[in-house]
């Protein structure tokens, strides 16, 4: 998948979870662009290395990153300076904030693994003590029609978290 694809699928699925735990779907919606910015792009530029075929330059993907349980610890990493800058900003106590964080730095590399899943070279798993590639349904990674599809659920998750949070608004004080 394109970055772009993971940026508004991984934000819009990181608001949708974490507006469960914060109350201010600004909140929610910020801490989540960040994470989802960092953590794809650790996850996609550590993750790649460029190898010489006959077509010129190819990116290729490595197990660095693109495997389930890496994505999940590169994710986390990746969410570090947020969760720095949160206990700065409301104190070094776990609480809701920091707490949203963190779920969204584990949650960021799955959601990646999920989009790049579909894609023809898919993402590694380890079979018989060996890394090997496993696709669900080979669609090349610039496919227009499922990177949009995976931006417009991206886009649904953000409206459906908004949606969340005004009808519990609006419910609780009135």
């Amino acid at each position: 998948m394109k970055l772009r694809s993971h940026f508004v699928f991984s934000v819009g699925l990181l608001t949708l979870v974490t507006s469960f735990i914060v109350s201010s779907f600004y909140f929610s919606l910020l801490v989540s662009s960040f994470i989802s910015v960092l953590g794809n792009s650790v996850i996609d530029k550590l993750g790649h290395r460029e190898v010489l075929t006959r077509h010129g330059q190819v990116p290729v993907r490595t197990p660095l990153t693109h495997t389930l349980p890496r994505s999940v610890f590169w994710g986390l990493i990746a969410s570090i300076p947020v969760i720095i800058l949160l206990s700065l900003l409301y104190g070094i106590v776990f609480n809701a904030e920091i707490f949203t964080a963190l779920i969204g730095g584990i949650l960021v590399g799955p959601s990646h693994m999920l989009l790049d899943v579909f894609t023809e070279r898919g993402i590694y798993v380890k079979r018989n003590g060996k890394w090997r590639r496993f696709a669900l349904a080979h669609f090349s990674y610039d496919n227009p029609l499922v990177n949009g599809l995976a931006i417009l659920l991206g886009i649904i998750m953000l409206f459906t978290a908004l949606y969340l949070h005004n009808y519990h608004y609006y419910n609780y004080y009135f």
